[in-house]
C-alpha cells in the first residue's frame, strides 16, 4: 500500500499484490483530497493485518 500525488492534484492509494520477487497486479484509488485517501489507506491496512498480511520489504518487481 502506498498513498501518492497524481498529476493532476489529486491522491491516490496504490495497492500492489504478488508472489515476491515477481511481478503481480497493482490497483490505484484516486481521491478529491488527502484525507480522503488516508482514511481509506489506513481502512485497508487494517483489514489486510487482521487477516494475517505483513509488509514486504525491498521487493522489486523484475520481469
Amino acid at each position: 500500500l502506498a498513498i501518492e500525488p497524481t498529476l493532476f492534484g489529486e491522491t491516490a492509494v496504490v495497492r500492489s499484490w504478488g508472489r515476491i520477487g515477481k511481478c503481480g497486479g497493482e490497483r490505484t484509488d484516486v481521491f478529491g483530497t488527502e484525507q480522503e485517501a488516508v482514511a481509506h489507506f489506513l481502512d485497508l491496512a487494517r483489514r489486510k493485518h487482521r487477516k494475517g498480511y505483513r509488509p514486504a520489504r525491498g521487493c522489486v518487481c523484475r520481469p
